[in-house]
């Protein structure tokens, strides 16, 4: 039976300082090598995504911004999921509760994203600080910008008791991801387009592909949904206590190769040919 095999990243297969283990990058492309259908789910962009696995054979399109985007090794977009007019409704209603949040968008064709640099303060900062030297990073000087390009996604990083009003407003509308982000350990909120999630891009990936089942591995609050629809999921023993009721089984934590251990022993060398 055709499997398409999805991880998460950030607290899933990547270790706790943000890299492949060299046993995770040998064990991954030692599999794909011999067929094993395996991509990511990220809430990342393309290119940190890349930066981050780039030992990794790239073998098949991979699914970024939480769902956003099914997006090839070289940024060709396969499927998308932008707002509407509802976008700059969105950002109007955070500005006006002084939220000032970073705004993802394709501006003239190319994506980037803003932020107003004098609202860019603690965690947000030390996020957008993070991100200097990346060709979609654009600063303004006013809330004006925000607006430029059509929309995809916005971060608002503040406190929970500021960003919970709108996480309840929002909710039932969007794709929203509320979390304690395990970085920065503020607090996020992401919103999307209602049809942007990771369990609707792994169906539209795994359809793509021609394969049938959906086998998946996760450790957070933005796993939930991808969980909901995969035929197995597998939590890392780091994960949250909800996504661990949600699983499977858990498996080893991220910085054990957690993924990668449990993919050999499904696929041991000798039965490789025969899966």
């Amino acid at each position: 039976m055709s499997t398409l095999f999805v991880s998460d990243l950030d607290g899933t297969l990547l270790r706790s300082d943000q890299t492949l283990s060299p046993f995770t990058v040998k064990a991954i492309n030692h599999l794909t090598e011999r067929g094993i259908h395996f991509s990511y789910a990220t809430g990342r962009s393309l290119i940190t995504a890349e930066k981050v696995t780039c030992g990794i054979d790239r073998k098949i399109p991979r699914i970024v911004y939480n769902g956003a985007f099914i997006m090839e090794a070289d940024g060709k977009i396969l499927h998308s999921n932008f707002f509407s007019n509802d976008g700059c409704g969105i950002l109007t209603d955070l500005l006006k509760g002084g939220i000032f949040p970073i705004v993802y968008a394709f501006i003239d064709g190319c994506e980037r994203f803003t932020f107003v640099e004098r609202k860019s303060i603690g965690a947000m900062k030390e996020f957008n600080d993070s991100r200097k030297g990346d060709i979609r990073l654009r600063t303004a000087k006013n809330e004006d910008a925000l607006y430029d390009g059509r929309m995809f996604y916005f971060t608002c990083i503040s406190d929970r008791e500021t960003l919970t009003p709108y996480y309840l407003k929002y909710k039932d509308h969007y794709h929203t991801v509320f979390h304690k982000e395990m970085y920065t350990k503020a607090w996020w909120l992401e919103i999307l387009p209602k049809s942007a999630s990771k369990a609707n891009a792994a169906i539209a990936l795994k359809n793509m592909l021609g394969l049938s089942r959906i086998v998946a591995f996760g450790d957070a609050a933005n796993d939930k949904d991808l969980f909901e629809i995969a035929d197995e999921r597998y939590a890392v023993e780091n994960a949250s206590e909800e996504i661990k009721r949600m699983a499977t089984t858990v498996i080893e934590k991220n910085d054990e190769d957690g993924v990668a251990k449990y993919l050999l022993s499904r696929f041991p060398p000798e039965t490789m040919w025969n899966f």
